[in-house]
């Protein structure tokens, strides 16, 4: 039995996973509660969660990750907390390393995982995920997520971090279908942040910045040795790039048409 110390809170955001989150549950079956965020699923996945008996299910609308990932916080009962993707899993050797370091009364207030990306049910050994690696466990009393992202939600820790050394499952790649409509969500999200930001579009970076992130996934982080893999997610990643700067010239020129408008 966790002791108050050692008490873990597993918080999960969920959108129709019903493929995947069946067994992401059933990896932090060790967590005492588990409270997933759903942003309405059309797809089976609130059923499915409010059917299960170990889970807390509430559904919020969407608006970006950051601020859906902060509600979830907020949700969490115990101090620490694992925070998993639903297409993510915990193997039972990281399970036991992540027992094993709260119940050593760790004075880090954070911990680093690092990830082994699947395309679909291979492993993506390269394409610029080899040295990923991400919060996943941390103390909610030492962390906040950072409001100036609203896409790769950034952590703030007060205090030190460690890293775990088994590495969580990640099913980054379903089909090409998902990930591709994944990656122009990425896109236009970050367009709104950097929209947000004030920085402006223009006609060189969206020439330059998706050609440079596909050479940098597939040629410089090797994405060229998984093959048709590396070549299929490096084309995605930089589509993704691509769409942010379309996605910003578009907010640019609804701005300016909402400017015009309410001119005199």
């Amino acid at each position: 039995m966790n002791t108050p110390n050692t008490k873990i809170s597993a918080l999960i955001i969920t959108y129709n996973e019903i493929g995947y989150i069946e067994h992401c549950l059933q990896s932090v079956d060790f967590a005492d509660e588990i409270v997933v965020v759903d942003s309405y699923s059309t797809d089976g996945t609130y059923e499915y969660l409010k059917q299960h008996p170990k889970v807390k299910v509430i559904q919020k609308p969407f608006e970006n990750f950051t601020l859906q990932k902060s509600f979830a916080l907020k949700q969490a009962t115990n101090d620490w907390v694992l925070f998993l993707d639903a297409d993510e899993i915990i193997t039972p050797p990281l399970k036991k390393e992540i027992k094993n370091t709260l119940a050593s009364g760790t004075s880090h207030s954070a911990f680093w995982f690092y990830r082994q990306f699947m395309f679909q049910k291979v492993p993506l050994n390269y394409s610029g995920w080899q040295t990923d690696k991400n919060y996943r466990l941390f103390r909610k009393s030492m962390a906040k997520f950072s409001d100036k992202k609203i896409v790769h939600e950034t952590l703030e820790i007060n205090g030190t971090s460690g890293i775990l050394k088994e590495k969580m499952t990640h099913y980054c790649y379903k089909d090409y279908d998902n990930y591709k409509a994944k990656m122009l969500q990425y896109g236009r999200l970050k367009a709104k942040q950097l929209f947000y930001k004030e920085k402006s579009f223009n006609y060189v970076l969206l020439a330059v910045k998706p050609f440079w992130k596909f050479f940098h996934h597939y040629v410089i982080r090797l994405g060229i040795l998984d093959g048709k893999k590396g070549m299929i997610v490096s084309y995605l990643n930089a589509l993704s790039v691509l769409e942010r700067y379309r996605e910003l010239k578009r907010l640019e020129k609804k701005n300016e048409m909402a400017y015009y408008l309410v001119m005199p």
